[in-house]
C-alpha cells in the first residue's frame, strides 16, 4: 500500500484529493495547521470526514515547525509526497505579506528537505496560474516566460518552483510543480469569489465585481483538477539525457527530473456569464456593485492544458454551469440555506 503525504488535508483541494486516494486504496498522511484565515469549522469537518476512513491519518501542525514536520515525516516515512498546503489568497497577501513568506518558502524548504531525507519517488507541489502575472499571450503555456509576478503571493509560489528545481537537480528528486486555475466547486474556500456570491445573493447582500466585469477566469472544478493530479503522480518526469530528448510543448528541465504542468479548463469565461449562471442556478438576480480593478490584480487566466493530456490522456471538461449547480446544492445542504 503506497504511503503518501499530503500537506493541507483539510484545506479544499487537499481534502479532495485525499479523498480521490483513499478510494483508490492508498495510505494517507495529512499534516494541517488548522489556521483560521477561514473558518476552521469547515477545515475540522473536511478532516472528520477524511478520518473515518482507517487508512488515513493526520498531524496538526505549521509547516514552518520544523520539528513536528520532521518527526511526522520520519515516523509515516512517506514515498510520494503531495505539497499543497500554503498560504492562500491573493488579496490577503497585500496585508499580511509575511504569512506568505513563513508558509510558502519556508514551509516549502521543509517539505523538500523531507522529500530528500526520504528519497521520495516523486515530489508534487501545488503553483499557481498567479505566478504568469503580466503576461499577456493566451492561453498560458508551461513554457512561458514567467518573470512578471504581481503580488508576493505569487512572487513566493514562483520562489518554489525554483527552489523545487533545484532540488531535483542537486538530489535527482522527480519532481512536478502544478499551476492551478481558479479552483472552485463543493467545500470550497469562503473567501473565493463563487462561495461568498453564493452567500451573498442568498442573504441579498450586493457582490463586489471587480473591473466593471470585464474579468475572464479558467474555471477548474475541483474534482477535475484532483483527477488530474491523481494521474500526475503516475508520470514521474525523468532527467533527459540531452536536451533533443525533450519534446517540443514540454516543460521539462535539461538539467533535472523536473517539470511543470498547468492544470485548468482550458476554457476562458467572463466573470459576467458566471455570475449569470449563478443567479440562473439560485433562481434570484444578484445585487451586482461594479468595483475598479483590486490592485495586484489581473483581468484574465486561460490555461493551455495540452501538455497535461500528453502526459495523462486527461484534461479538465467540467462545463462551468454543472460545476456552479453541484456547488450550490452542496452550500444550500450545508448551511441549510
Amino acid at each position: 500500500m503506497t504511503r503518501i503525504l499530503i500537506t493541507g488535508t483539510a484545506g479544499f483541494i487537499g481534502y479532495h484529493l485525499a479523498k480521490l486516494l483513499l478510494d483508490e486504496g492508498f495510505r494517507v498522511h495529512g499534516y494541517d495547521g488548522m489556521t483560521d484565515y477561514y473558518d476552521v469549522a469547515l477545515k475540522q469537518r473536511r478532516h472528520a470526514m477524511l478520518l473515518q476512513n482507517p487508512n488515513f491519518t493526520a498531524t496538526e501542525g505549521m509547516l514552518e515547525d520544523l520539528e513536528t514536520f520532521d518527526a511526522m515525516a520520519d515516523d509515516f516515512k512517506p514515498e510520494i509526497i503531495v505539497h499543497l498546503a500554503a498560504q492562500a489568497g491573493v488579496r490577503y497577501s497585500l496585508e499580511q505579506p509575511r504569512a506568505y513568506i513563513d508558509a510558502n518558502v519556508v514551509g516549502t524548504f521543509n517539505v523538500m528537505e523531507a522529500a530528500r531525507r526520504h528519497a521520495v519517488q516523486h515530489l508534487l507541489m501545488a503553483s499557481t496560474s498567479s505566478v504568469y502575472g503580466a503576461n499577456e499571450d493566451m492561453p498560458y503555456a508551461e513554457t512561458d516566460k514567467a518573470d512578471t509576478q504581481l503580488t508576493i503571493y505569487a512572487a513566493t509560489k514562483k520562489a518554489t518552483e525554483s527552489m523545487g528545481h533545484s532540488y531535483a537537480h542537486l538530489w535527482n528528486i522527480p519532481t512536478t510543480m502544478f499551476r492551478f486555475f481558479t479552483v472552485y466547486g463543493p467545500w470550497g474556500r469562503p473567501d473565493m469569489a463563487l462561495f461568498k456570491f453564493t452567500d451573498a445573493i442568498l442573504d441579498g447582500r450586493p457582490i463586489d465585481i471587480y473591473n466593471h466585469g470585464e474579468m475572464y477566469r479558467d474555471f477548474t472544478y475541483v474534482e477535475d483538477l484532483v483527477r488530474g493530479i491523481r494521474l500526475l503522480i503516475d508520470a514521474i518526469p525523468e532527467r533527459p539525457a540531452s536536451r533533443d530528448d525533450i519534446a517540443e510543448g514540454d516543460s521539462l528541465s535539461p538539467v533535472a527530473p523536473y517539470r511543470i504542468v498547468n492544470i485548468g479548463n482550458s476554457d476562458k469565461v467572463k466573470l459576467l456569464d458566471f455570475v449569470d449562471a449563478l443567479e440562473a442556478e439560485l433562481g434570484r438576480p444578484a445585487i451586482r456593485n461594479y468595483m475598479e480593478m483590486q490592485k495586484g490584480d489581473v483581468p484574465a487566466t486561460w490555461a493551455d492544458a495540452s501538455l497535461l493530456q500528453r502526459l495523462t490522456g486527461y484534461r479538465p471538461q467540467t462545463d462551468v454551469r454543472d460545476g456552479i449547480a453541484k456547488f450550490v446544492a452542496w452550500f444550500r445542504d450545508y448551511y441549510g440555506k
